[in-house]
């Protein structure tokens, strides 16, 4: 159907009361009384739908011809969408709109449970500054800007940020909704507006001495929160910390005691079944008491999961040193290797190791679970002493 068929001449020269189209369900109608009212006249199956959209004119907010070819334009597009009309102003796509488009996209690429939440994180919460700018404005500065009070502090975390909000302004562009160089590319970009990127020097994980066990775990009983109650689970199960960061309900067998973390979730790729002690289980159903979502240890923060931060701060109120979360697996392994008798292939398999020959393997199996909840035992009354 045509369009633009009529004129502000003969809209104006109207004086016989009808209905006069415009094309494509834009009208004027023309009363009685000699006022005239756009309007936008749609069907949907046997139903009729009216909406007005101003007098021509008159009032004090008068709808121009143009004004109502625009807002029929609205009308049009929100009816294409499958969406409820409404004339009006013609929604602006933000960051966060395709943000949340991107993703969608990662969501079902992504296999790592992971990888899947700090993208969330980095999109829904730290780049909460871009989520209400048009996504075709964000600017060079709007990066810089968001990026600064992070990029000497965490650059790791600052750098996986922008990335993301690369890859945001890349989605943007693929569907003609940004034009011209991504504002968060670091070649020829960021480089010549932000310091180069500290590098991390990575050395071993500082190890409390396991002498110092006991006190530090009577510390962290007697302490308060999640982060303290996540520490003191890893200590007793001598886990990475990101597998009890992300442990679920569903990987806890109550009946059989045991905690048992599917692959997707373990560094060696394989399923790792670890036997709860006493003080395990009770940790558990404390954090069941208060449990809100399939997470056991939820942080304060939309229902994430406890943070790395979080448990590093209880940690270190515990310990008075900079013993690192992960170096407790190692203060475990000085344990076992020092202070008992058990094998070290018992130890390994604890640990999640991938241990070398088929004799050490076959701890992974069999009666290699009854070792291990023997030994998970005695690390448990140790801390304890």
């Amino acid at each position: 159907m045509a369009r633009n068929k009529l004129t502000d001449a003969r809209v104006k020269a109207l004086d016989k009361p009808g209905v006069y189209s415009d094309g494509d369900g834009l009208f004027v109608r023309l009363r009685d009384g000699g006022s005239k009212q756009f309007v936008f006249i749609y069907r949907r199956g046997a139903n009729r739908t009216e909406i007005g959209l101003g007098g021509y004119g008159q009032g004090t907010a008068p709808v121009s011809l143009k004004l109502a070819r625009e807002k029929a334009d609205v009308i049009r597009d929100q009816l294409a969408r499958g969406e409820a009309p409404r004339p009006g102003k013609k929604k602006v796509t933000t960051f966060k709109d395709i943000a949340l488009d991107t993703l969608a996209v990662k969501d079902a690429a992504l296999k790592n449970e992971k990888s899947r939440w700090q993208w969330h994180q980095s999109l829904e919460v730290q780049a909460e500054p871009l989520h209400d700018t048009p996504i075709a404005e964000v600017s060079i500065d709007d990066v810089v800007t968001l990026l600064s009070p992070m990029w000497t502090k965490t650059p790791e975390l600052a750098d996986r940020l922008r990335m993301r909000v690369a890859a945001v302004i890349d989605h943007a562009r693929a569907r003609g909704l940004y034009t011209g160089d991504n504002p968060a590319e670091w070649h020829g970009r960021l480089q010549h507006l932000l310091p180069a990127r500290r590098r991390l020097t990575r050395g071993h994980n500082t190890a409390a001495p396991y002498a110092q066990m006991p006190a530090i775990m009577a510390a962290l009983r007697a302490a308060g929160g999640t982060g303290a109650r996540a520490v003191e689970f890893q200590a007793l199960t001598a886990a990475r910390a990101g597998e009890v960061r992300y442990a679920t309900w569903r990987e806890i067998d109550f009946d059989n005691a045991l905690w048992i973390v599917p692959p997707e979730r373990m560094k060696m790729k394989k399923e790792h079944t670890v036997p709860l002690t006493g003080r395990a289980l009770e940790i558990l159903e404390k954090q069941r008491e208060v449990a809100t979502n399939d997470l056991v240890f939820v942080g304060e923060r939309n229902g994430n999961p406890i943070s790395d931060t979080g448990m590093v701060l209880a940690l270190r109120r515990a310990s008075g040193d900079k013993a690192t979360i992960n170096g407790l697996r190692s203060t475990f392994r000085d344990w076992c290797g020092d202070a008992t008798e058990f094998p070290r292939e018992v130890a390994e398999a604890a640990l999640a190791h991938a241990v070398g020959n088929s004799v050490e393997r076959a701890y992974r199996r069999g009666d290699a679970l009854a070792k291990r909840r023997e030994l998970m035992a005695a690390w448990e009354a140790f801390c304890a002493s």
